[in-house]
């Protein structure tokens, strides 16, 4: 049975991630020459994007053919599998930061590398293709930043068709990992409470949110978070979805709880500014009036809690 769709950004992978083949050299080795299979190359963590055929019809990764994306590569190119599309072709991501951006070389006037973030927000390419490109950015960052051994410090080698590093030296096998984060909708009666941190644009409230720490489940990060940032006890914790964020591999776990005082003590260093907002002016907001105050933007978890629980009144 499939899942059922998830309602944000970067999540609704349609790819077969094939993890049982992952260590079967000759098969990998076979689909990486097969013309068939296709590669998106990344500068900076940015993948290739082709310019919209015509106005209004968006934009499209630029999945190209072997032999095509070869002399853009060297020796030192991270390549990793990010799986098999319906079709039955495999897809790669590989980095090409190696020198001038080769959208000046060998890719002139096909198009350009645009950042991720700028395409979810824009909506510039369809919502499976920014889940495939956020797989493949938070891949390919994280072997840039683990290529040493965490162990004995030795330069460890890639396998499992990216999905493994395993140090030569001792032994020591590395995995990706993937950071959780809650993030969460305090609510009481008609009023939800949102904080601003020091970074933000002037205006933006959001929902509140810290990461998961060691032998500390959801709902106890939920209220530790709350307690800490803003000085308010929640109970009744309420899990809503799951959001992959390639910045640079994070998953948002966003949930709602109950507040059990209005009272708010600001930490003064996550937040610097928390209010409870009515139902009734976060509706206006997110339908386009202005309040005084904006909510983040459709491709931001934080605006889908909002916007599920001003559904619910």
């Amino acid at each position: 049975m499939a899942l059922e769709p998830n309602p944000n950004i970067f999540a609704n992978n349609p790819l077969d991630r094939v993890s049982d083949k992952r260590n079967d050299e000759e098969w990998l080795r076979g689909k990486m020459e097969d013309p068939e299979s296709r590669y998106v190359p990344f500068y900076k963590l940015m993948p290739f994007v082709l310019p919209e055929a015509a106005p209004s019809e968006g934009k499209d990764i630029a999945w190209m053919p072997p032999e095509m994306v070869k002399p853009l590569m060297n020796p030192a190119s991270t390549t990793v599998l990010l799986g098999i599309n319906k079709r039955g072709r495999a897809l790669f991501a590989t980095d090409v930061t190696f020198g001038e951006n080769p959208e000046n070389g060998p890719l002139k006037g096909m198009g350009e590398f645009e950042d991720l973030r700028g395409l979810a927000m824009k909506g510039e390419i369809t919502s499976g293709e920014l889940a495939i490109m956020a797989q493949g950015k938070s891949m390919i960052d994280w072997h840039l930043r683990h290529g040493y051994c965490s162990a004995c410090g030795h330069p460890s080698r890639m396998a499992e068709a990216g999905y493994k590093r395993v140090c030569p030296e001792c032994g020591a096998e590395h995995f990706p990992r993937t950071d959780p984060v809650a993030i969460m909708l305090a609510t009481r009666g008609d009023m939800a409470l949102l904080g601003r941190q020091p970074m933000f644009p002037k205006g933006m409230f959001s929902s509140l949110a810290g990461f998961i720490e060691p032998g500390e489940s959801i709902e106890e990060a939920v209220a530790r978070e709350m307690m800490e940032e803003a000085g308010v006890a929640v109970h009744n914790v309420r899990y809503h979805s799951t959001q992959p964020w390639p910045y640079p591999s994070q998953l948002m776990i966003g949930c709602h709880c109950e507040a059990e005082t209005e009272e708010i003590t600001v930490d003064g260093i996550e937040l610097d500014e928390a209010r409870w907002f009515s139902r009734d002016d976060l509706r206006a907001v997110l339908a386009g009036e202005d309040k005084g105050f904006w909510v983040p933007p459709p491709f931001a978890i934080a605006h889908q809690l909002i916007k599920s629980w001003v559904a619910e009144g």
